[in-house]
């Protein structure tokens, strides 16, 4: 009888995207607690399922609060607070991010500076020819 082991996959760039996306929502929520779930989900560019998802989530884990809108015409309008464990999560989520983006920044600009010193050798031998 044969085994088949199924082994998991690498993590690619230890990204992931539903992390930015939190940081992207806490941040949403932060600039505009009012905002509606159909709202976010067009600024963020992703479904109202995913935001809903993330919403859900977030108040699981206690990083966000949700309170009805008392002054509004809309008696489902919601106002979406951010915790101090949301502001935790927030700072730390950010950290790694821009982390992340600072390496792929040097790694940029490495390669950014060797493609130019490419090019300097192909014009200089260029030159040389004629």
């Amino acid at each position: 009888m044969n085994t088949l082991i199924i082994k998991p996959m690498p993590k690619l760039n230890n990204t992931n995207p539903e992390r930015e996306e939190v940081l992207q929502l806490l941040r949403e929520i932060n600039n505009s607690p009012e905002m509606t779930q159909r709202e976010l989900s067009s600024r963020m560019g992703i479904s109202l399922g995913k935001v809903n998802f993330l919403i859900k989530v977030l108040i699981h884990k206690g990083h966000i609060k949700v309170n009805n809108f008392k002054n509004s015409n809309n008696k489902k309008a919601y106002l979406y607070y951010i915790t101090p464990k949301g502001f935790e999560e927030k700072t730390r989520i950010t950290y790694y991010f821009l982390k992340r983006k600072m390496k792929e920044y040097e790694e940029i600009e490495l390669e950014i500076t060797k493609l130019t010193n490419e090019m300097a050798d192909l014009t200089q031998s260029s030159e040389n020819k004629d």
